[in-house]
């Protein structure tokens, strides 16, 4: 967004229908006496967006390490987290007291934030100079301050990482409490002067970040941390459970130790071996729920969340999947806690990096409205914006829309196994499908076949649509399965049939490309720019599109939180939790369901490779679709036109790569 000049900016206000306000304010002003005229002076005016009118160039840049009170690396001191603070300094001088933006990171000095992997600097005398991202460079000079906090355990601060467990949200909270006057801080790791107390602060507090960070923003909000006025997690994780297990099923992505030890300085790597000792024996790869999961799951808590939630979120984000931000979502709505949506066609990705310049609009005035008390109207529109096609938002009151309502649709035979019918009537009793694990394929391969007989899927179809049809929430399957083994594994995907222009987010990337050119936001100094690469949507055109999915071990049947051995020749009834997403269905497509089952992208291989008989009448699908049953009836009358829902072409997705969520990671 170009910054203008005040000069400028007064050009813009006063054209158009902006001299016809004024002109009007200057007639009233004739006729109407002034408040001050019979002693009472007149209120000030507030305003309606922060200016930059302070220097960043001359801000204040300082350190300090905040006393967690937790030992987490068992050394016998309580565990200090460094904090990198830069704010104005001519509102300290003048004794302004400024809001903070903190993005708490376990990434700063391994492996650095953002799209061009920035990481903290510093000069000889150990005080920051870069602080990556543009949150600094922006928001400083328009009265905040910005705290970067290294998480327990990595770069500059003592203790261990324990992946989103209780020294990572508490080590983040612990720098809340100080910023609010409950907590000490001081000049150095160990040792050093205590500092005084945060006086420049008013205390108020929104915590910002991608992935790990947005994670441990969830998890501050969730503890009821006072002073935490919001939160804008993006693509963030609300139960490290489903990070890493779908149901009792294992993804891929290795485990939380490898993780501890990827971010850990070197440091924290030689002394904390018994708590990577702890996360390896609490998280066994039988997908059982431990004792350990229960205190990185953040759902439960959200009835303690006092901050409001600006949510970012990727509906094909295959790291960070956008189950995280449903369950999160539903639960914080239960609640009555104010928030807001953005939900992108991209992968793991940034808005910085997909919508730059009404991000930081829209950030700006968020921060406005919640640490600065403005009354710019922000939390009065439109809750969520939802990327319909590359580059094209729409924007809904609510969300998800009034007149969503979970719509039962049934699977039914069709004319060839493994090709049946999605619609709403029953299949008659001993319908079946019948299909055979095989982990080389997964959720991509069976959609490109799904017009076709192959032994690794069974299919379902509605015919052409007359209507569009929009689902908008979590969908859930219920299937009726008789496995040939011990142990199986079940995905179940719901497919758009019929061409489109989607972001590539199986590319490098995940739905953009970066451009050489850059474009600035906020003020730079020497160390520090504020000028970063532009992207672009990243596209492909294809023939089908994956809209939702959701994976499960069928022996978690009976209890979701512990498998047990499924009996070969027994039925047995699970339902799926399939992930967010808000997806319209044009007219002439068709909606697919997809019952298969190890999804060759996502899940490891299992023990077994079973051969699986659905029970077709005893099995559904509950769909979010806005406008519900009638909806689905007015969309699925006989359709008139071309059947542009055909056969999908594997040649729309050949030479595009697929998704290996065992290299990536949540900060990614």
């Amino acid at each position: 967004m170009p910054i203008l000049t005040p000069k400028r900016r007064r050009r813009r206000l006063l054209s158009g229908r902006a001299l016809t306000a004024v002109a009007g304010v200057a007639l009233l002003s004739v006729l109407v006496p002034a408040a001050g005229a019979h002693g009472t002076p007149p209120p000030r005016p507030q305003p309606r967006e922060s200016a930059p009118v302070y220097s960043y160039e001359n801000a204040v840049r300082e350190s300090v390490w905040v006393d967690t009170g937790l030992d987490g690396d068992g050394d016998g001191r309580t565990d200090r987290v460094a904090a990198d603070i830069i704010r104005p300094r001519e509102a300290a001088q003048r004794g302004r007291k400024v809001p903070v933006i903190m993005d708490a990171s376990p990434y700063y000095s391994c492996c650095g934030r953002g799209n061009e992997s920035q990481k903290k600097t510093y000069d000889e005398n150990g005080d920051p100079v870069r602080f990556p991202l543009f949150y600094d460079n922006y928001f400083v000079p328009r009265g905040y301050a910005f705290v970067a906090v290294d998480l327990a355990g990595t770069s500059r601060s003592d203790g261990c990482v324990d992946v989103g467990g209780r020294s990572d949200v508490l080590s983040a909270k612990a720098v809340v409490d100080w910023l609010n006057g409950r907590a000490r801080a001081y000049t150095g790791r160990t040792g050093g002067e205590q500092v005084r107390a945060a006086g420049w602060t008013t205390g108020a507090t929104g915590m910002i970040g991608k992935s790990w960070d947005g994670t441990i923003a969830n998890g501050v909000a969730a503890t009821g941390v006072e002073g935490l006025r919001t939160i804008v997690p993006i693509a963030a994780i609300s139960s490290w459970y489903e990070y890493y297990f779908s149901q009792g099923a294992p993804l891929y992505g290795s485990g939380p130790d490898w993780l501890s030890d990827y971010v850990n300085s070197p440091e924290a790597r030689a002394r904390c071996q018994a708590v990577q000792d702890r996360l390896v024996e609490g998280a066994p790869r039988s997908g059982d729920w431990t004792p350990l999961w229960d205190g990185r799951d953040y759902v439960p808590d959200a009835s303690r969340v006092r901050a409001s939630v600006f949510a970012v979120h990727g509906m094909q984000d295959l790291n960070v999947r956008s189950g995280h931000l449903g369950r999160w979502w539903d639960a914080l709505a239960a609640r009555g806690v104010e928030r807001k949506l953005w939900l992108s066609q991209t992968g793991h990705v940034d808005p910085f990096d997909f919508r730059r310049a009404a991000w930081v609009r829209t950030l700006h005035r968020w921060f406005d409205h919640y640490l600065l008390g403005y009354r710019n109207g922000i939390d009065r529109e439109p809750m969520a914006d939802v990327e319909r096609a590359p580059d094209r938002w729409t924007t809904d009151r609510a969300w998800p829309p009034s007149g969503t309502a979970a719509t039962t649709l049934r699977p039914g035979p069709g004319a060839a196994p493994g090709v049946g019918t999605l619609g709403l009537l029953p299949a008659p009793g001993g319908a079946t499908e019948t299909f055979t694990d095989d982990p080389r394929l997964g959720e991509f391969d069976w959609a490109a076949d799904v017009d076709a007989s192959t032994p690794a899927k069974a299919g379902f179809v509605t015919r052409p649509l007359a209507t569009e049809l929009r689902l908008s929430g979590s969908s859930r399957v219920t299937v009726t399965v008789t496995p040939t083994a011990t142990s199986a594994h079940l995905t179940a995907v719901l497919v758009d049939l019929g061409p489109a222009t989607v972001r590539d987010y199986l590319a490098p990337g995940e739905g953009i490309t970066t451009l050489p050119h850059r474009t600035c936001w906020g003020a730079s100094a020497d160390g520090d720019s504020s000028c970063y690469k532009e992207t672009e949507a990243r596209t492909v055109d294809v023939d089908h599109d994956v809209i939702s999915r959701g994976w499960a071990d069928l022996g978690t049947w009976a209890d979701p939180r512990q498998g047990r051995p499924l009996t070969p020749g027994k039925p047995h009834t699970l339902t799926l939790d399939l992930h967010m997403t808000d997806h319209v269905v044009p007219a002439g497509h068709r909606l697919a369901l997809i019952i298969g089952g190890t999804d060759r992208y996502l899940l490891e291989p299992p023990a077994s490779t079973p051969t699986l008989t659905v029970d077709l009448a005893r099995s559904r699908a509950e769909l979010p679709i806005v406008g519900g049953t009638l909806a689905y009836l007015l969309a699925t009358l006989p359709y008139g036109g071309a059947d542009r829902g055909a056969a999908p072409d594997r040649a729309a997705r050949q030479g595009v790569s697929t998704p290996h969520p065992r290299d990536r990671v949540p900060g990614g």
